[in-house]
């Protein structure tokens, strides 16, 4: 089954894709929480509105390159370090 679960970039997603998705913005949050910003400070240093910073924090959001780039900047850290949750 395919599921739609991406405001910034519309693709369709499989179910493990989907796993994928969710574990990174667990992770996602984690480092944010870590790092001492809400949602909302977060969003104002990477320039990404803070409603979808919670969407993909819940896993609803397949992010584009950009956004990953612009997430490690807000959060002061190496983009490959947004890639390593396990």
């Amino acid at each position: 089954m395919m599921l739609c679960v991406n405001l910034i970039c519309p693709i369709m997603v499989n179910a493990e894709d989907r796993k994928i998705i969710v574990k990174f913005g667990k992770h996602l949050a984690k480092l944010r929480t870590e790092k001492g910003l809400s949602q909302r400070e977060l969003s104002h240093r990477c320039r990404i509105d803070y409603s979808k910073i919670g969407a993909m924090e819940r896993g609803e959001v397949n992010l584009t390159l950009v956004s990953m780039v612009e997430l490690a900047r807000g959060l002061e850290i190496s983009p490959s370090l947004l890639l390593n949750w396990d």
